[in-house]
């Protein structure tokens, strides 16, 4: 078989070039017999040989590095779907994931949330900013309903008393959370954003530094969690956690209690003037 008749890579990149408007980005409209840009105009903003992505579109130049397929997706500016697309095509995995500084979520993920009832739900970052959480998260876990208190999840847990009244298992839980935290920084690759969290956090806490050295990394997953609420006193809930399409520097948890009564308990809480 032809090399030109299975080029999926090829076929796509050169549907993404013929749509691009070429005087939007700069080039001359004049004497151009097809729509979109020509494959050394690719090749200038990508910063590469206009002979190599020749190639490449035509099925013969070999698979790209990484570092020059993100050149390529950037020159031709592709959304974050179509991005991915091109890293699965190329090279057969998604791409790294991109340390994103805009948290905001859509109001229908909004609405996800909201609509869990008794379940604590919330989106965090890679920097474990708290995003976006339900009614159930804020009457659980304290998240202000304004958003004006401690929005990272780290510094509730090593820099607010309240985290050690509330956690039974105060250490269990934190270990657990620095080597999630660990793979999260890990998957977001060089970030100042992480850099400064962690840089604050071991100065503001011995422990968080302690722990930061030995180096253990796990996935959020799921679990058990037992929380000891100062009106509701101790609620048992499962965890899991979930990708948010399209937004693979955000992370959703959800908790649901485990038996009526803790289910019982949430519900007390969402009533009006309970604090």
């Amino acid at each position: 078989m032809d090399m030109a008749e299975n080029n999926a890579l090829g076929r796509y990149l050169r549907d993404r070039r013929t749509r691009l408007d070429a005087a939007s980005l700069g080039f001359a409209c004049a004497r151009r017999r097809r729509p979109g840009l020509r494959r050394e105009e690719v090749a200038q903003r990508a910063n590469i040989s206009a002979t190599w992505y020749t190639w490449l579109e035509q099925g013969r130049g070999g698979a790209p590095s990484e570092a020059v397929l993100e050149r390529i997706t950037q020159a031709l500016v592709l959304t974050t779907d179509e991005r991915e697309h091109v890293f699965l095509l190329a090279l057969g995995r998604l791409p790294a994931v991109r340390y994103q500084v805009e948290n905001a979520i859509s109001p229908r993920l909004q609405r996800v949330l909201d609509a869990l009832g008794t379940s604590p739900a919330f989106i965090k970052s890679l920097t474990w900013d708290l995003v976006a959480w339900n009614r159930a998260a804020a009457a659980v876990f304290g998240y202000d309903a304004d958003g004006s208190g401690e929005r990272n999840i780290m510094r509730r847990i090593f820099c607010h008393p309240a985290s050690r009244l509330s956690n039974p298992n105060w250490e269990g839980v934190a270990r657990f959370a620095v080597a999630a935290f660990r793979a999260d920084a890990a998957r977001a690759g060089p970030s100042p954003e992480i850099d400064m969290v962690v840089d604050a956090l071991c100065a503001d806490s011995a422990e968080f530094a302690a722990m930061w050295k030995d180096s253990d990394v796990r996935s959020y997953g799921d679990g058990v969690k037992h929380l000891r609420h100062p009106v509701a006193g101790t609620i048992a809930m499962e965890f899991s956690s979930f990708a948010v399409d399209g937004r693979p520097d955000l992370g959703l948890v959800i908790y649901h209690p485990i038996t009526d009564a803790d289910a019982d308990k949430v519900r007390g809480l969402l009533q009006p003037g309970v604090a």
